[in-house]
């Protein structure tokens, strides 16, 4: 499967495309979304008042204004993996409230994973996994675009991907 050519000259490859949606289920609620994002006219505000909710933190029920390039990348993401639009990733984590991330910190210690200014508090991560896709391919995709940070968690079946520098762990 080939993992190149999205981007040329700086442009996104969806440059001029009519729609662009995303679909995933949360893991924790088992709650499912498949939402169009962008349209014909632009930005679809219903669509990603759906993403916006079905992004929120599960835990406190609070929702966040995800960040748009976050929903281009996940989109672009599944295309570069030869998916579906329909195809829906799974969901581990979206955004997160100061006060979840917090106590997952605090949870678990140092070694915990969890960053004190993590990117999920601003609404630009995710930690997803691609039901049928090795999670492997996922981070390799995922990097090859260069587009924030990805990290890989094997032990915990997921792949975090975010629109703040581009580094890798």
């Amino acid at each position: 499967m080939a993992l190149g050519g999205m981007m040329l000259m700086g442009t996104p490859a969806f440059a001029g495309a009519s729609e662009r949606r995303l679909a995933f289920r949360n893991v924790h609620t088992n709650e499912r979304v498949d939402a169009r994002y962008y349209g014909p006219t632009g930005l679809d505000r219903q669509g990603i008042a759906e993403i916006n909710h079905g992004l929120r933190d599960w835990r406190t029920g609070q929702t966040h204004v995800m960040d748009h390039d976050l929903l281009d990348l996940l989109g672009d993401l599944r295309d570069r993996l030869g998916l579906a639009p329909n195809r829906g990733f799974d969901l581990i984590s979206g955004y997160r409230s100061p006060e979840t991330n917090g106590r997952l910190k605090a949870a678990g210690g140092a070694h915990s994973g969890v960053a004190g200014k993590s990117q999920h508090m601003l609404g630009k991560a995710t930690d997803i996994a691609m039901p049928g896709v090795p999670l492997a391919t996922l981070r390799a995709a995922a990097f090859s675009m260069r587009r924030g940070g990805v990290g890989y968690y094997p032990r915990d079946g997921f792949v975090h991907v975010d629109t703040g520098t581009v580094r890798t762990w």
